[in-house]
């Protein structure tokens, strides 16, 4: 079967690949935490900023893909709702020092963007 972004947007497919892609941005928080207070000289590697900047310019890409089909298809825009609102905690998170808060706003924005698409996901069903 030929994969198009039709038959992966009518499939949830994309809402499924944002999820996962969430379950990753949550790993990689949590992985850098720990190597960052196992082997603090690893910090400068898994802290560059570019790391997070394309991590939100790809969860934007699908966010807006997905999430905005979905509210064109099932007409419920709630879902694209709160996925905005995660990208946007998210994005906020990007302006505050390394740290604590930076990772916790950062996971904060990320759950909420998974719930988007799950909530995206079950209106498509």
């Amino acid at each position: 079967m030929k994969l198009t972004l039709r038959h992966a947007l009518m499939t949830g497919r994309i809402d499924r690949i944002a999820i996962g892609l969430s379950g990753l941005c949550v790993a990689h928080c949590f992985v850098t935490a720990v190597i960052l207070g196992v082997l603090a000289s690893a910090g400068g590697i898994f802290e560059s900023p570019i790391y997070h900047e394309a991590g939100l310019v790809l969860a934007i890409l699908l966010g807006a893909v997905a999430l905005g089909h979905g509210a064109v298809v099932h007409g419920y825009m709630m879902p694209a709702a709160i996925g905005s609102l995660g990208l946007g905690v998210m994005a906020g998170a990007l302006t505050m020092d390394h740290g604590v808060q930076e990772s916790l706003y950062t996971l904060l924005g990320v759950g909420i963007l998974a719930l988007g698409h799950d909530l995206n996901h079950r209106a498509g069903r």
